[in-house]
């Protein structure tokens, strides 16, 4: 197979100031694309993380909103490329403003498939999440392993990979849906796991988790970005095809808890909050990737393994600087 050229291809990434995003953008960058990063608007002119990039010089970064339907078409317009990473993420959120997640992943993600088959996208990558599994019914979880919606997330995740599928299927809109497990590193945000057990290992006396027993699947958040990367580059075979990106390596809360003091040097007190804990039927127990498609299609696999990934993050959380940027006095949901 002839060897993909990223040389000058314009690329859409939304999302781009986020946690993902970011370094996916930066990644394009790196291989020669001219990419257009599309940031959420704000008043403040803020492009989140690319704020700290060295690479934001090198990118067109368009403020917009794709609920938009008029700034998701002036985003897509032009680009052969499109990398949709823009979501609410945050599942305790998702309990309290469940329209707001209808209104961005499902309504934002058909507006930018809108304008993808207006504009003759030559490539649209769509990203879900391992939470549309659920809790695992069979392990590994491959990609015909039913989605259930057990959070508002989730479920308009579901409707948002639905739609996607509905473009392919409908349109022959040229579309992949990657949908990486629990990606971890650098600049994620303190709603995760990781960055909660590091921040607060670093910066407090005590860690405070919520339930301590579910058991996810990791991935380093370059491994995350080589799978987006590979989809494009796999070309045809990939169109209309669902991905998982993860290690196929489940790890509990309390055991990332023993890696993570154990990698750091020292151990704090954990203590389990109420507030933390999602409620009883929404909590997915157990998430482990069969990552056979992606390895087979995509020639990918992860380079890192967990202990690595958790070295070059806590690395970034050590350096004082990026550690203040988290609020460790508060519950961040």
């Amino acid at each position: 197979m002839e060897k993909f050229n990223w040389k000058d291809k314009k690329v859409l990434v939304t999302g781009a100031g986020g946690f993902i995003g970011s370094h996916l953008s930066e990644s394009l960058v790196k291989l020669g694309a001219k990419v257009k990063a599309m940031v959420q608007y704000n008043s403040l002119g803020r492009w989140g993380w690319l704020d700290y990039s060295d690479l934001s010089d090198d990118m067109d970064i368009f403020l917009g909103d794709i609920t938009d339907k008029d700034s998701a078409s002036q985003a897509v317009k032009d680009q052969e490329i499109v990398f949709h990473l823009a979501a609410l993420i945050g599942i305790p959120y998702s309990y309290i403003a469940p329209i707001s997640y209808v209104q961005t992943n499902i309504a934002g993600t058909l507006n930018l498939l809108q304008a993808a088959r207006e504009f003759g996208v030559r490539c649209f990558v769509h990203t879900s999440t391992s939470e549309t599994y659920g809790t695992a019914v069979y392990t590994p979880i491959d990609e015909k392993h039913p989605l259930q919606g057990q959070s508002p997330y989730s479920a308009s995740k579901i409707g948002a990979d639905k739609i996607v599928e509905s473009f392919y299927c409908s349109f022959d809109l040229p579309a992949v849906t990657v949908r990486p497990f629990n990606t971890f590193g650098p600049r994620q945000s303190a709603r995760a796991v990781i960055p909660t057990i590091i921040s607060q290992a670093l910066a407090k006396d005590k860690i405070c988790l919520g339930s301590l027993s579910p058991k996810r699947d990791l991935t380093f958040v370059e491994d995350t970005v080589l799978g987006f990367i590979r989809t494009v580059e796999a070309g045809k075979q990939a169109f209309g095809e669902v991905f998982n990106i993860g290690s196929q390596r489940a790890v509990s809360i309390a055991e990332l808890v023993e890696t993570i003091s154990g990698l750091i040097g020292f151990k704090k007190e954990v203590e389990t909050t109420q507030e933390r804990i999602r409620p009883d039927k929404s909590e997915v127990r157990l998430l482990l990737a069969d990552n056979g498609k992606a390895k087979n299609i995509l020639n990918w696999e992860p380079k890192h393994s967990l202990e690595e990934g958790l070295n070059k993050t806590i690395e970034w959380f050590s350096n004082k600087d990026n550690l203040a940027m988290y609020k460790n006095d508060r519950y961040v949901i």
